[in-house]
């Protein structure tokens, strides 16, 4: 590429995030409204009451961590069972013109944890498994309710903040029914619409037998209601894709239009958040310090996968072949649109792909897996990028403050020895499940025969799986073989315990943040909105994933790019 046509993209990238963050901002004020009931008038609130009185909820009360907590897991939990029901029963169920049988018993408990977990980690084709009833009951139905129950955590978590001399953080049925109603509806319909506009199919149809293609001159071309699906799975940070080749396929990703789209969906919740903290506060300069953090450390990720791909391989220049690399991503997106989608993608806890990362250069794939080993928080996942950010701020400023000698202070209330147990498990779970698993993995017979390619590469296969499971991602390098039941179990262990531990955990530190009094600012207060603690909470991000995982690095991408520029 010539440094005019690398100019051009960094023109549209910055277009690109300009756009996200002025949608955001006026995006902020609506969450604020939303949360705090004023939306409740007219039709729409009339549909809310009626729920409550459906489901026999007092809109008025509120609970504590434990009962918030409470029925989150309950409701997650009867989501779980109606889908693995539903892909148990679905050969005998309507809306199935393929006559597919039901699910295994190991890939629906692994499937129903992933949709309910906002994995959405896929050990099937969903062309050649899932039913249209499967597709949009179950599996869709889980991208609103489990991208709902994230949100509704992170606002439970500003609540604990900004609150003071109570125990109560708010009433979970009451955070879902206005999520859904008001803002995951709203928006996925909309641009639903938009995608199909540009091509994304969405029907009801029998597949269609195609000849004249291919070696036997006939072709089966899978149909279904796609675009639905489609525009809830990027938005919700879901990734699940209705095909397996996900937003590769024409299909799902026809335009470079629909995919700027899909990653303007995939980013503009988790940059809402932090905006909505800075109003909830009344300091919105807090919101913007957290909004920053985020920035930057996705455009490091961003720049540092861009330059691997237009690098290239220096072994296939040898050859005689030049420009860039494009093994593995789609031409009618280019670079940047690659680049972009894998670099937003691994950076929340979306997981859908439109480049195979397994082909990525070993620095661009040590990206995508550093970023998920970050713990997702930059952006993040609809609402855990948020509150897991939040984690990493509680750690920041109590380092801090125990290195200048102030005590340890967050928006004026006190951190204390539950706030940095609940933020440590928070910030450290998904990267303890990673070793674990791993470490077990590589001693079991015959884990190389799962590779596609043994050594580095193969390593970085194993450890992009479980830290695509333990961190709530689903995207995959698409090179190991995670369908046995050992790491479909193991999997969903991972699934379960990497989404709803630092969920509870961080509940547990909004009721705690919330019975406390808000201590007036003194001279000894550490400000907390301003560029130096934005810089060290970045420094702290990063110190945090580099001791853990720098030796998995070096043995897996860091090793192979090392072989690869010496000529192996």
């Amino acid at each position: 590429m010539t440094t005019q046509e690398i100019s051009v993209e960094a023109l549209m990238l910055l277009l690109f995030l300009a756009i996200v963050t002025g949608v955001a901002l006026p995006l902020s004020s609506f969450f604020v409204r939303v949360f705090s009931g004023d939306m409740s008038r007219g039709i729409p609130g009339h549909i809310e009451n009626m729920i409550y009185r459906l489901i026999e909820t007092d809109p008025d009360r509120e609970d504590g961590w434990k009962g918030y907590a409470r029925n989150m897991l309950i409701f997650n939990g009867i989501g779980f069972v109606i889908l693995f029901m539903l892909l148990i029963f679905q050969g005998f169920l309507s809306f199935n013109p393929q006559n597919f049988r039901a699910f295994d018993l190991y890939t629906a408990i692994n499937t129903a944890t992933s949709f309910v977990t906002n994995t959405n980690w896929q050990v099937y084709s969903g062309e050649t498994t899932a039913s249209y009833l499967t597709q949009m009951a179950g599996l869709t139905v889980q991208n609103f309710l489990s991208a709902a129950t994230g949100v509704c955590i992170a606002i439970s978590v500003m609540r604990g903040i900004t609150r003071q001399s109570t125990d109560r953080v708010g009433n979970f049925w009451v955070d879902m029914t206005r999520c859904t109603l008001y803002i995951l509806l709203p928006i996925a319909f909309i641009f639903a619409l938009i995608l199909v506009s540009q091509g994304v199919i969405q029907n009801l149809d029998p597949y269609v037998q195609a000849t004249g293609y291919g070696s036997t001159g006939q072709q089966t071309i899978a149909m279904g209601p796609v675009a639905s699906q489609e525009a809830i799975k990027e938005l919700g940070t879901n990734g699940g894709g209705f095909f397996n080749a996900n937003a590769a396929h024409p299909y799902e990703n026809p335009t470079p239009l629909t995919n700027f789209i899909e990653i303007f969906l995939i980013l503009i919740i988790p940059a809402t958040l932090p905006l909505v903290f800075g109003r909830i506060t009344g300091k919105i300069r807090q919101g913007w310090m957290i909004f920053t953090v985020m920035l930057i450390l996705f455009l490091c990720g961003f720049i540092t996968l861009y330059s691997a791909e237009l690098a290239g391989n220096p072994l296939v220049k040898e050859l005689g072949v030049s420009g860039i690399s494009m093994e593995g991503k789609e031409v009618r997106f280019g670079l940047l649109g690659s680049s972009l989608f894998a670099t937003s993608t691994t950076s929340t806890s979306c997981g859908a792909v439109n480049t195979m990362h397994d082909s990525l250069t070993p620095i661009g794939g040590l990206v995508t897996l550093f970023m998920m080993l970050l713990g997702e928080v930059a952006f993040g996942g609809a609402g855990s990028g948020f509150y897991t950010m939040i984690g990493f701020v509680v750690l920041a400023v109590f380092i801090a403050g125990l290195m200048i000698g102030r005590t340890p202070e967050y928006l004026g209330k006190k951190i204390e020895a539950l706030e940095m147990k609940m933020a440590v498990i928070t910030v450290l779970i998904p990267g303890v499940l990673v070793l674990l698993l791993s470490g077990i993995a590589l001693v079991l017979p015959n884990v190389t025969e799962l590779m596609k390619n043994p050594g580095p590469h193969g390593l970085s296969e194993l450890i992009y799986a479980f830290a695509s499971m333990a961190n709530n991602n689903g995207s995959a390098f698409a090179g190991f073989d995670a369908s046995k039941p050992f790491y479909t179990l193991t999997g969903s262990l991972a699934m379960l315990i990497g989404r709803f531990v630092p969920a509870v955990s961080m509940l547990a530190m909004a009721g705690s943040l919330a019975q406390k009094k808000k201590v007036p600012p003194s001279s000894g207060t550490l400000p907390t909105d301003s560029i130096t603690f934005s810089i060290w909470t970045i420094l702290v991000i990063l110190i945090i994933g580099a001791l853990t995982f720098f030796p998995l690095f070096a043995m897996g991408p860091i090793a192979e790019h090392l072989s690869m520029i010496g000529g192996i």
